[in-house]
């Protein structure tokens, strides 16, 4: 039997921040980091009426996140990556220990 984590977040909210949806709409992010998990495998979301599915969860250190990794989250690179996350959240610092839960996504087709 599969056990699914505990959700600590709507999956509306895995994407938000405007830019992040442009990018998700163009087919540049595939992927978003949350602390909590917001949607499961299979799972969908609706962006300006594009429907996404979650096609993978998983437990990651942010510490093993690779330049690929950096590049699905829609950011040219982990360096560039790094800097708007911490200016997006006051306060925060990089620790390569922290947990996160990568959540992967692709535009859902009709078949």
């Amino acid at each position: 039997m599969d056990i699914k984590p505990e959700k600590t977040c709507s999956i509306d909210r895995l994407v938000t921040h405007s830019k992040l949806k442009e990018a998700v709409l163009s087919g540049r992010k595939t992927q978003q980091r949350r602390d909590g998990v917001y949607g499961w495998p299979g799972e969908t979301f609706e962006l300006d009426g594009k429907v996404f599915v979650v096609t993978g969860l998983e437990r990651q250190r942010l510490g093993d996140m690779t330049e690929e990794e950096a590049r699905a989250e829609g950011y040219p690179s982990l360096e560039m990556y790094k800097d708007i996350i911490l200016k997006m959240h006051a306060g925060m610092t990089w620790n390569d220990e922290a947990l996160v839960w990568v959540h992967s996504f692709a535009e859902q087709r009709n078949n």
